[in-house]
């Protein structure tokens, strides 16, 4: 059996890289496909696989301009012969489902979300993109709207990171979708063998990933100034320097950091500040994989990750009012929140649960189809369905 894997664009290590890195583990002989490739910004066990690129990587400045291409990218992706590949799995954020498959090759779509900037949040892109592009952006969406409805149905069968995520691709796609997962390394992110207890004169709270504008962080901003509690921020984005300037002395700022100061700082925070609607959000379940609590907006993946009073606790206005008042409910019974307890939690999102997960999925999959491709029998059928018999126990 020969596997493809199609992933939108490798420039960074975020959320759906982590997926594609237990992807990887999973199928070690995979060739991936993506739009745009920088091998320096991955991990080694990416750059492990034989990485393919569409026409969009030979424009001028893709690595950085790849966004800016998106209108091609159909095209890009309908380019790729993966005639010899019987099962492909396309790892759908921005455009990857869209690839044309053998007939009878088995097409796997794990879905972080469908292209969040055409669908569930278009109005806010719109509404923050120049004026003069406004204009373009209307009718390049509308047009890329339909393409992604459209090639929904060159999926065999949808995968969904959440109920969150599934919910959508109900609702744009008109197609169901199980839920399985995506992983936590609790190898890397774990508790230390003492964790210290939270120093309520000096502790710090926490707030890590990608400065985007959806992501809020100026709430936890002007919720600690207000409340005069020390703030770290951890990661870079296309916001880093607006929030940097609007930031008082309680906050510093950090960038971009390596896994073992990330660790570090997740294990001894007060509680990590999780103010965005994410599709799932990896984050909040590192900090708690490290054993600390998460105080989270009360919308999206967090609902599904963040167990109230276990693990941490929601606030229910994407506001600095409702977030302020969640920190001092926090505070008045921080003493309950158990480190260990909260690890445990962050342990039912492990790799290997991702792994019997997506393999049942797969194998329910297979067992679906009206018809059964010579590929799929003998050898590589048993093995699907050994992996669906010891998910199911």
């Amino acid at each position: 059996m020969k596997v493809a894997i199609v992933h939108y664009w490798l420039v960074n290590m975020r959320g759906g890289e982590k997926v594609l890195e237990a992807l990887c583990e999973m199928y070690p002989g995979a060739d991936i496909f993506t739009h745009v490739y920088d091998p320096s910004a991955v991990s080694e066990r990416i750059r492990s696989h034989r990485v393919r690129t569409t026409m969009i990587a030979r424009l001028p400045f893709a690595r950085r301009l790849y966004q800016a291409y998106l209108p091609l990218m159909p095209l890009a992706l309908e380019q790729l012969d993966l005639r010899e590949y019987d099962l492909v799995i396309s790892s759908e954020s921005g455009p990857a489902k869209g690839v044309l498959t053998r007939p009878d090759a088995l097409h796997v779509c794990y879905c972080h979300t469908p292209m969040r900037y055409i669908w569930n949040m278009y109005l806010d892109y719109k509404s923050g993109a120049p004026r003069l592009l406004r204009g373009p952006i209307l009718y390049l969406a509308h047009r890329l709207r339909n393409w992604d409805y459209s090639t929904a149905a060159r999926v065999d069968y949808f995968m969904a990171n959440s109920h969150n995520v599934a919910e959508r691709i109900s609702k744009y796609y008109r197609r169901p979708a199980a839920v399985v997962y995506p992983p936590v390394d609790l190898e890397t992110f774990a508790p230390p063998a003492e964790a210290p207890p939270a120093d309520k004169a000096d502790g710090f709270y926490l707030c890590a990933g990608q400065l985007l504008r959806y992501k809020r962080v100026d709430l936890a901003i002007e919720a600690c100034r207000a409340l005069g509690r020390r703030l770290v921020v951890l990661g870079a984005g296309s916001e880093y320097e607006a929030l940097r300037r609007s930031a008082g002395p309680e906050v510093e700022f950090l960038g971009r950091v390596d896994d073992a100061t990330l660790r570090s700082y997740y294990a001894r925070c007060r509680a990590l500040l999780f103010t965005g609607e994410e599709d799932f959000g990896i984050v909040p379940l590192e900090a708690m994989a490290c054993g600390r609590p998460v105080i989270a907006y009360g919308r999206g993946g967090a609902l599904e990750t963040v167990a109230p009073g276990i693990s941490g606790l929601h606030f229910p206005e994407q506001t600095t009012a409702s977030l302020q008042k969640a920190i001092l409910r926090f505070e008045a019974q921080e003493h309950i929140f158990d480190p260990a307890t909260i690890a445990a939690h962050a342990g039912k999102f492990s790799k290997a649960a991702f792994r019997r997960a997506f393999q049942a999925s797969l194998a329910h999959a297979e067992e679906s189809r009206p018809f059964k491709p010579s590929w799929m029998q003998g050898r590589f059928a048993a093995e699907y369905r050994a992996g669906h018999m010891e998910a199911a126990e």
